[in-house]
């Protein structure tokens, strides 16, 4: 016989997880599987500095100034093979005198004469509309790659023969693009204000420079918020030649 003050009262009641209480434990768990992995991806750094914006300018940078080597260092190798083939090449003259016209077209061969220089540039951080037009948005101050395109194809129009942005020889396969404000141009990255160079008839560069509506258009840009706008004459210039890859990535030449 089992004494009553040992025995239970009644069954004992299995806990019941009612709907709000698990609910409760799963944004508990999703909490701190979040916390785990925001400390695992910061490691311990914050999470809103600048620091990885700068890690990827250093990055473009390096990469910058690396292509900038190995353009240098395949324009030696270059020149040396060209040495090299022109000792005993076989050739007649006639043939000597066409590869020299080739390479002047292709621009891998240095050019000089009188040439003038365009300079681009944004406008001043603190510029405001000139009286008669309306206040600038952002877009409004800056170079865009129309542009430099546009003074490029310019000075094509007018005769140039050898025309260089920066530091850069300009070739058949040149693409002058822009990202946000700095111009990217065969694997380098440059800031403004941007220079153009080109070689040729000075009377004929400005009167395609003038004439061109792309640059009519920039020129009201000018007038209005003080985009900069320049173009000095050179009594002599020589630009040196492509020295770069002339590899083609996506086209194929024409058989």
């Amino acid at each position: 016989m089992s004494n009553s003050a040992d025995s239970p009262e009644g069954p004992v009641r299995r806990p019941i997880w009612r709907p709000v209480r698990l609910l409760t434990a799963g944004v508990f768990a999703l909490a701190g599987l979040i916390f785990v992995t925001s400390f695992n991806t910061a490691k311990g750094t914050n999470l809103r500095t600048d620091d990885s914006l700068l890690k990827l300018s250093d990055l473009i940078q390096e990469r910058s100034d690396r292509n900038a080597a190995l353009e240098e260092s395949t324009g030696a190798v270059r020149e040396n093979v060209d040495t090299l083939a022109s000792r005993d090449s076989g050739s007649t003259e006639a043939e000597d005198a066409e590869l020299r016209r080739l390479e002047n077209a292709a621009g891998t061969k240095k050019v000089s004469g009188k040439a003038l220089t365009v300079t681009l540039d944004d406008a001043p951080p603190d510029a405001t509309a000139n009286p008669g037009y309306p206040e600038p948005q952002p877009n409004d101050l800056v170079i865009h790659q129309q542009d430099l395109q546009a003074v490029v194809n310019a000075l094509w129009k007018g005769g140039a023969s050898g025309i260089r942005v920066m530091d850069q020889r300009l070739i058949s396969t040149s693409a002058v693009r822009c990202v946000g404000n700095t111009l990217i141009l065969q694997g380098r990255v440059y800031s403004p204000p941007y220079k153009i160079t080109a070689v040729g008839d000075q009377g004929k560069l400005q009167k395609a420079l003038a004439d061109s509506p792309a640059i009519q258009n920039y020129q009201l840009y000018v007038q209005a918020y003080g985009l900069g706008w320049k173009v000095d004459e050179h009594g002599g210039t020589t630009l040196p030649g492509y020295t770069g890859t002339v590899d083609l990535h996506y086209a194929k030449p024409v058989k």
